[in-house]
């Protein structure tokens, strides 16, 4: 079992407190330490170093100790560890992310805009933090026109057949698998086709067979789902493909699901910063469910 800690983002707003309690969930269920941490966000032009010592005795961080009360009536997991100190969010989470088995905060924090459905430092640690991180929305992002999905708890994750992302699916199994929940696994495929093809500023549907289209992805979909329901064969995988847009698509998912997981574009040659992507992007700032966003498996030497 990995003995890394669980650790919560946690400023005292109310996103913040719901991270603490999905975090909370999430510690308990791993058997592992929950750690809260606090990062006081220091003026624009002060220097970029960042400590988080545990708390001295009586000089508890103000904002730990509103975690404490929150926690006191709670189930508690194995232990609970308080950190706090100054520095730039993002920045410091991203350094805690190293050693954490995952990342847990609210979609916003305090300060910024009220308007935006997802704040900075929620972002940027989700785009370069070395753990899975998962963001807890907050609450108000239903939407209208949902496909009905089968009744019952589940676990939701994206399949880009093209460019599957192993550690995303292995995440959304062992997520599944520890909620004893079904997984439904989404894999859109663009519809309908065009080709490039004709006079300038001409489009022209590729003459393209949809259901040949559809078979295909399911057949790859279940080939690449393969390994990872021998490993987890109480997990029961249901492989969703559908036309049409994958983050639309994935939103709609994520109706209703306790989870919603997606990948992070690896590193590449020409494009060597950390990308969040488009669909995960959008997933981010629309899905009504927690998402949880798990960078790449490092590559083989």
């Amino acid at each position: 079992m990995d003995t890394l800690p669980v650790i919560a983002a946690f400023d005292g707003s109310d996103d913040s407190v719901r991270a603490l309690d999905w975090a909370l969930d999430a510690a308990r269920r791993r058997g592992t330490t929950l750690r809260v941490v606090h990062v006081r966000q220091y003026a624009a032009w002060a220097p970029a170093g960042i400590m988080l010592p545990l708390p001295s005795a009586g000089q508890e961080d103000p904002v730990l100790g509103e975690a404490r009360v929150h926690l006191a009536e709670r189930p508690a997991p194995p232990a609970v560890e308080y950190r706090a100190g100054d520095g730039a969010p993002s920045a410091a989470l991203c350094e805690l992310s190293a050693e954490a088995q995952l990342l847990v905060l609210g979609s916003r924090g305090r300060g910024g805009f009220a308007s935006l459905l997802l704040g900075s430092n929620s972002l940027s640690t989700a785009r370069d933090a070395e753990c899975p991180v998962v963001v807890v929305p907050r609450p108000g992002r239903e939407q209208e026109d949902v496909p009905a999905a089968e009744p019952g708890p589940r676990v939701v994750v994206g399949l880009n057949v093209d460019s599957p992302d192993d550690a995303a699916l292995g995440f959304a199994f062992a997520e599944a698998a520890a909620r004893d929940v079904r997984l439904q696994v989404v894999a859109a495929y663009p519809w309908p086709l065009h080709s490039g093809a004709g006079a300038p500023g001409e489009v022209v549907s590729a003459m393209v067979d949809q259901d040949a289209v559809e078979h295909e992805t399911r057949v790859l979909a279940d080939g690449f789902l393969a390994p990872h329901r021998a490993r987890h064969p109480g997990v029961r995988a249901q492989t969703y493909v559908t036309p049409g847009d994958a983050a639309g698509r994935l939103v709609a998912a994520a109706h209703g699901a306790e989870l919603t997981v997606v990948g992070r574009h690896r590193r590449r040659l020409l494009a060597p910063a950390r990308m969040i992507g488009s669909v995960t992007q959008a997933v981010l700032l629309h899905a009504p469910s927690p998402i949880a966003v798990v960078p790449p498996a490092p590559p083989e030497e």
